[in-house]
Formats: C-alpha cells, structure tokens, sequence
C-alpha cells in the first residue's frame, strides 16, 4: 500500500499577512507617539501660567476696579467696523472721563492676536484703527491709564460688532 505524502508550500514569514499585521498594531502606537512628542514640543498653548499664586491674587484687584466702574457709572457703547473700532464712554453725573482710555482686544487662546492700543478721545468719544480680527470670539477690555477702573466684556466677530459694556457684577 502507497501512503501519499502531502506537501505544504511553505512561505518565509515576511511573505505572509499575519505577521505584518501583528507588528503593525505597536508600529502605529510608535508613530503616534512621535507625532504627539512633535507636537507638544513645537507649539505652544500660552496657558499655563508659572505664578499662579501671583495671578489668584490679581484677582480681588480686577474685581475692585470693576466694582469701581460700576459706582462711577461708567458704560461704554464699543463698535467695530473692518479695521476701526469707535468707543463712547458715558459716566454717571459729575464724573470727569480721562482724555485716554487703554483697550485690549485678545483672544482667548491665542496670545500672538492680542492688541492693545491707546485712544486718544474727547468728551467722552474715542476711535482707532485696529488689525483685522479673525472671527471668532473675543475679550474686550477697556480702562484708564491709572487702571483705577476697567469695563470688559467678551464679543463674537462679526456678529457682535456693536455691543454695549456695563461694568460686571461680582
């Protein structure tokens, strides 16, 4: 009696499907993690701050002056139009308005798109060209020089091209 042999071609391991697809399961996380390491290496979020003891005591300040605006009855009238922005600051009777406010248009997480500019106004009207704002949202803040008050309030461009600032309540 014959007994039949079978024979298997047998293939080198690098020619087949599994083994490739087993080492590609750590070779992705390999790559991931390189990636995730240029990244965090090459950018910069801004928004850690190194004192933050520093920065929580700033706080009580900030609300004074807010608190400050509100009993001097300050309100401004902000309007942003292209690459202008016009303010109209009115104050409770008998309440002399500076010749110079301070504002500062920032964006939340981008530090680099921060402006801060010094208008010059009369009787209370202020305007100044500004850089083109990305839409978005954007944080307002306006204050005199001595930074004895501070009116700020938060906008969406376009859409909040005109908006009215009241002092916050704390």
């Amino acid at each position: 009696m014959r007994t039949a042999v079978l024979t298997k071609d047998i293939q080198p391991w690098y020619r087949q499907g599994w083994p490739w697809f087993l080492i590609a399961i750590p070779a992705t996380a390999v790559i991931a993690g390189a990636v995730t390491l240029w990244l965090a290496i090459t950018t910069w979020d801004g928004l850690v701050v190194d004192d933050y003891y520093q920065q929580g005591k700033t706080i009580e300040k900030t609300i004074g002056r807010s608190v400050r605006a509100r009993e001097m009855g300050l309100v401004a009238d902000f309007r942003l139009r292209a690459e202008e922005v016009s303010i109209r600051l009115g104050a409770a009777q008998g309440i002399v308005l500076p010749p110079t406010v301070v504002l500062t248009i920032a964006h939340p997480t981008r530090a680099g798109q921060d402006q801060k500019l010094l208008l010059k106004g009369r009787d209370g009207t202020f305007a100044s060209a500004v850089a083109p704002l990305s839409t978005g949202r954007w944080l307002i803040q306006l204050e005199d020089e001595a930074q004895t008050w501070r009116l700020s309030e938060t906008i969406l461009v376009p859409t909040g091209a005109e908006i009215r600032i009241v002092p916050a309540d704390s």
